[in-house]
C-alpha cells in the first residue's frame, strides 16, 4: 500500500504518492499557504483527497519547515509560516480518515536519503536543506536524532555573525541568514542595485529577485551570479565545520533547491569546511555530497515516516486507537 508525502516549506508546498522502497508514483506542487494555519489545513486536506482518488493510500506524512514535537502531532513553531502550537496531524486525520503524522522537513529528507538515497549506509549523516531557510536533521546508528523535546537540528538559528542580520525566528545573524536561498536573493539585490556593470545579468532579471532565479544565472554561467553562489557556498562550509566539530558525522547530505546548484555551491562549500575544520590534518574529512532526491527528498521521506509509524503501532491495537481515534462535533 502507497502513502502520501507532504513536504512544506517556505514558499511551496509539495506533495506525492511514494511506495514502499521510496518510488514517487504521482507528485503535485503549489505554492505554500503561508497566510494562515487553516489555509495550510485546507491545502493539505484537498492534495490527499485528489490523489486518494486513484490510489490506494494507508498513511500521510506531513513534513513541515519549523520545530515539531517529539510525538509527530504538534507544531509548536515555525519561523517561516503560520503556524503557533497547532495541533495538525490529530485535525488532519480528523478531516482524510487516515492516520497522519507531522515532522520537521529536515527530519523526513534526512529519512529518506538515510534509506535511499546519498547516506545509505552511513553510520552517522547529518542533512541540510538549502532553501527559503536551513533545515537540519541527524540520522545515528539507524535512528533520527530528536533532542529531548523533538526539535534538534534546527542549526540554521545558531548566530553566525553576533549582531548580523535579522533572523523570523526573532534572532540576529543566524546562519540560515548567510547561506540559504533568501541571502543569496538579498545579496543578489544589492549587488544589481549598486549599478555595478559586473551585475547587469542580475539587474536585468525580474525583480524581486529569488534565489532561484540568481541560481538559473549563475548555471548560465552568469560571473557575479557565479560568485555569489560561491560566497553562499563559503557560508555553508562554515557551518558545516562547526557541526564537524561537535557531532563528526561521517557525511553531509546537502538538499533543498539550492543543491541543485551541484558543485558551483558544493565545491566552495567543501573548500571552506576543511579550511575551517578544527583538528583539520590531523582528522578524517566528512564527505560533503548533494542530495539523492534533490527537492522530493523531504516528501519522500514524510512518506516514509508515515508508514513506519502505522507498522510500528500495528500491533499496539489499543494505542494506535487512542492515537488516531477521531471525535467529530
Amino acid at each position: 500500500m502507497v502513502s502520501i508525502g507532504i513536504d512544506i516549506g517556505g514558499t511551496k508546498m509539495s506533495a506525492g504518492v511514494v511506495t514502499p522502497d521510496g518510488e514517487i508514483v504521482e507528485r503535485c506542487l503549489k505554492p505554500s499557504p503561508v497566510r494562515s494555519a487553516r489555509q495550510a489545513e485546507d491545502a493539505i486536506v484537498e492534495v490527499v483527497a485528489d490523489l486518494s482518488r486513484r490510489h490506494q493510500v494507508g498513511a500521510v506524512g506531513v513534513g513541515a519547515a519549523g520545530w515539531v514535537d517529539s510525538q509527530q502531532t504538534t507544531i509548536r513553531f515555525s519561523p517561516h509560516l503560520a503556524w503557533r502550537d497547532e495541533p495538525i496531524a490529530l485535525r488532519l486525520a480528523q478531516r482524510v480518515d487516515r492516520p497522519v503524522i507531522v515532522d520537521n522537513d529536515a527530519n523526513a529528507a534526512a529519512w529518506a536519503e538515510f534509506n535511499f538515497g546519498a547516506g545509505r549506509g552511513a553510520q552517522t549523516m547529518i542533512m541540510l536543506t538549502l532553501g527559503t531557510g536551513i533545515g537540519g536533521a541527524m540520522v545515528t546508528d539507524g535512528r533520527l536524532f530528536r533532542g529531548a523535546f523533538g526539535m534538534a537540528g534546527e542549526w540554521g538559528h545558531s548566530t553566525v555573525v553576533p549582531g548580523g542580520q535579522d533572523c523570523p525566528c526573532g534572532n540576529q545573524g543566524c546562519w540560515e541568514q548567510y547561506a540559504s536561498g533568501h541571502a543569496l536573493a538579498r545579496q543578489a539585490s544589492a549587488l544589481a542595485a549598486s549599478g555595478d556593470p559586473a551585475a547587469a545579468g542580475l539587474a536585468d532579471l525580474p525583480q524581486p529577485l529569488t534565489g532561484a532565479a540568481v541560481g538559473r544565472l549563475a548555471r548560465a554561467g552568469d560571473p557575479a551570479a557565479v560568485g555569489l553562489v560561491a560566497e553562499l557556498g563559503g557560508w555553508l562550509g562554515l557551518g558545516l565545520a562547526n557541526l564537524a566539530a561537535g557531532l563528526d558525522p561521517e557525511v553531509f547530505v546537502i538538499g533543498g533547491g539550492l543543491a541543485q546548484l551541484g558543485d558551483l555551491l558544493l565545491e566552495p562549500a567543501r573548500v571552506a569546511y576543511r579550511r575551517h575544520l578544527s583538528g583539520r590534518g590531523h582528522r578524517p574529512w566528512a564527505a560533503v555530497r548533494q542530495a539523492g532526491f534533490g527537492p522530493d527528498a523531504g516528501l519522500v521521506g514524510a512518506a516514509a515516516l508515515a508508514r513506519r509509524a502505522v507498522r510500528r503501532r500495528s500491533g499496539q491495537a489499543g494505542e494506535l486507537a487512542e492515537l488516531w481515534s477521531c471525535e467529530v462535533g
